[in-house]
């Protein structure tokens, strides 16, 4: 079947189903821990790091451009070329470090929310009072800022503040696309409405970590290793890739 013809026959999937999907990821995968850190400026800008490369080089570059700088106002004040040395084992490092400065100059400057506390100086940056905003606003207020969507505002307000949201990656689209979860060819946005509306509620974490590490490990792009997959006779798209 083409996957134009896919999108026309699909239908949100069954709340039994997606439960089923989630009780086989988890005897496969556990489920995982990891309470909010805390931190949202350090999340956002470790997203930013993350695009277009693996998880060590991302790390790599982050904890670099820490050592270099004392704290975000400092990165904000540097120059773009002392950003771009810091960061380049994490790639593309003269497109990210000027979404960096981007990102940090419009959290200084722009105009928070109402009801959002003010800030504490004039020069400081934080983002730690998104946390006390409707996931809905603060998703708007993180997607206003540059070169921020939803994949990113989702990984901050999951990972930093244990909100309600769910990013969708290529890993998590491509799995869940196979699996009847997501609408194949459907844009960013609607998959990750998507995936919220589907997601049980308080886990949120689970499901997006279990779909990412299935995608890594076994629903690859190109060769899924359908014969290993635990996910095989729940998958409508089982043994038809590669």
């Amino acid at each position: 079947m083409s996957s134009a013809a896919a999108a026309v026959g699909w239908r949100p999937p069954a709340r039994r189903r997606v439960r089923a999907i989630r009780n086989r990821l988890r005897k496969v995968y556990g489920i995982p821990e990891a309470k909010p850190h805390g931190h949202p400026i350090a999340e956002l800008i470790l997203t930013v790091l993350s695009q277009s490369t693996n998880d060590r080089n991302r790390d790599v570059a982050y904890l670099a451009l820490r050592e270099r700088f004392p704290d975000w106002e400092s990165v904000r004040d540097a120059r773009v070329d002392e950003v771009e040395e810091a960061i380049r084992p994490g790639g593309i490092s003269r497109v990210k470090s000027a979404r960096i400065k981007s990102i940090l100059r419009a959290v200084g400057e722009q105009a928070r929310p109402d009801g959002a506390p003010a800030p504490t100086g004039p020069d400081a940056l934080s983002l730690d009072w998104l946390g006390s905003l409707p996931v809905a606003e603060a998703q708007a207020y993180l997607c206003s800022l540059p070169g921020v969507g939803r994949k990113t505002a989702a990984c901050v307000l999951l990972f930093a503040f244990g909100m309600r949201d769910v990013p969708v990656d290529t890993h998590v689209s491509r799995v869940g696309t196979r699996l009847g979860l997501l609408r194949p060819g459907a844009p960013f946005e609607e998959l990750h409405d998507t995936m919220l509306e589907l997601t049980p509620s308080g886990e949120e974490l689970e499901f997006h970590l279990n779909l990412l590490r299935h995608g890594r490990r076994r629903c690859h792009a190109r060769r899924p290793e359908c014969r290993e997959c635990a996910l095989a006779s729940l998958c409508p798209s089982a043994f038809q890739v590669g």
